[in-house]
């Protein structure tokens, strides 16, 4: 292990990306062009407003993306937990995704900026998450969302994040989730970076980000078999019978490739898989910079969303 696998080092070096993080990204938005998410798929407007949510670790700010809807008429809704390693708060990154969902599965999208390590460390974000698809559940009607119809997902740690949700849901008795989106998730922060690989010599996550993103995140090695943040860790052998069903997608080349396999597989030997499906010729956070491939895969999580949230639309197709 290098040496950001000591927390002591670990957290400035992920108060010191976070910063450098946000400036690159708002920089990139503001030249605009393919570097910038926010001019990705300008068919797709960007109607949204601000919320904040309570929850018991912290108030957690949200920018809610609306769909063309007739005035009056509740909508499903879809929360959305970004990227970022648990460590980066950057909800911007997913505005394409959000307003992509939007349009195409006909859902309100919250996207949550969820509170983030070493200042919150595990479990706040995996209980936070909870408390915001929970109150979306209860308080969605004041919203003009309908909060019976209600899927969760994210992207890389905001994967982990909806996994955890449904985890929770499943073993405190609800909200019911239609549909978890767990898209190239990091599903086994347990098994060190160094025992996960790639088909390909460099893949884009780095021994180093494990070490420090996991550390920042979680300190102590032996909270990392956690069922919320290690579902596909063989250390979690827990029933999962009616935990929300699934949608996994992979990516070939990504090192999380395995994990999120042998988490679909655990899924479906528990009736809960709706699909797994690996992109090809990907690796770990291929959207970002491929608007094709992210067309594609977006389509596809939008189809699938669209199906679980308006199901008697789904039944007459």
């Amino acid at each position: 292990m290098s040496i950001l696998a000591r927390p002591s080092v670990a957290s400035p070096a992920a108060r010191a990306m976070q910063l450098f993080g946000v400036t690159a990204v708002r920089l990139a938005n503001t030249r605009g062009g393919e570097a910038s998410l926010l001019h990705r798929f300008p068919e797709f407007p960007r109607t949204t407003r601000e919320l904040t949510i309570p929850t018991s670790i912290a108030p957690a700010k949200a920018v809610v993306y609306l769909p063309d809807t007739v005035a009056g008429t509740p909508v499903p809704v879809h929360v959305n937990f970004h990227a970022g390693g648990y460590v980066m708060p950057m909800t911007d990154i997913d505005d394409s995704l959000c307003r992509f969902l939007a349009a195409e599965a006909g859902v309100a999208v919250i996207n949550v900026d969820y509170v983030v390590a070493p200042q919150y460390r595990f479990p706040s974000s995996s209980h936070q998450a909870f408390d915001v698809v929970r109150w979306v559940a209860e308080h969605g009607s004041e919203h003009g969302w309908d909060g019976s119809r209600l899927t969760v997902g994210g992207q890389s740690a905001g994967g982990g994040l909806a996994a955890a949700v449904a985890r929770q849901a499943l073993e405190k008795g609800g909200p019911e989730i239609a549909l978890q989106v767990l898209h190239y998730a990091p599903l086994d922060l347990a098994t060190d970076i160094r025992d996960k690989s790639s088909v390909i010599a460099k893949p884009m996550l780095r021994p180093w980000m494990g070490d420090m993103f996991n550390s920042a995140f979680v300190p102590d090695p032996h909270r990392r078999t956690d069922p919320l943040i290690s579902p596909a860790h063989p250390s979690d052998t827990a029933d999962l019978t009616g935990i929300a069903p699934a949608y996994v997608i992979t990516a070939e080349h990504d090192i999380l490739r395995a994990e999120g396999a042998r988490y679909a597989e655990r899924l479906g030997k528990a009736g809960a898989l709706v699909e797994h499906y690996d992109v090809p010729e990907a690796d770990h956070a291929y959207d970002m910079k491929d608007a094709a491939k992210a067309r594609e895969v977006y389509t596809r999580i939008a189809q699938h969303v669209r199906q679980a949230a308006h199901p008697s639309a789904a039944a007459t197709d």
